[in-house]
């Protein structure tokens, strides 16, 4: 059964937080697909991805790019999922309805900005909606030092 976890961001924005959630999922062995609510925001994504550290940087494409089964991050603004990703991350109020919960993937991020009363809403119907079509969902905050504490 795919796992829904939801970040509440609350203490870092999305663009310090992604970079080291997608690291954590390349170190596993697993590929991401990060999927964002716009098109125009995958080149901000792309820069970010390019730039966030001067110490490392995320191997990571698009459809542009070519060769996207290759690349363990992938970049979309759809539902595809064409580097076989066990961990797709939503964020930017990206669309959650192909989601299945015996679907393609291990593990389902929804990543909101806490301080953003659209994006608190968005999770909310999403929570509801995602755990009864049978969904595992937890539920993590973002706590005064930028750790994870789980909520539910």
């Amino acid at each position: 059964m795919t796992e829904v976890w939801f970040y509440h961001l609350t203490m870092q924005p999305l663009e310090r937080v992604l970079p080291v959630l997608l690291e954590k999922t390349v170190q596993r062995g697993w590929r991401g697909v990060v999927q964002t609510g716009a098109e125009e925001r995958l080149a901000a994504l792309d820069d970010l991805l390019w730039t966030y550290s001067d110490e490392s940087f995320l191997a990571h494409g698009t459809a542009r790019d070519g060769d996207s089964e290759m690349t363990p991050v992938y970049l979309t603004a759809g539902s595809e999922n064409p580097n076989g990703a066990q961990a797709r991350f939503l964020v930017h109020g990206a669309d959650t309805s192909a989601l299945t919960p015996d679907g393609e993937y291990e593990r389902v991020l929804i990543l909101f900005d806490g301080n953003d009363d659209d994006q608190l809403q968005a999770a909310r119907a999403n929570w509801k909606r995602l755990k009864e079509a049978g969904f595992g969902v937890s539920y993590w905050q973002q706590g005064e030092t930028g750790g994870w504490d789980k909520k539910a």
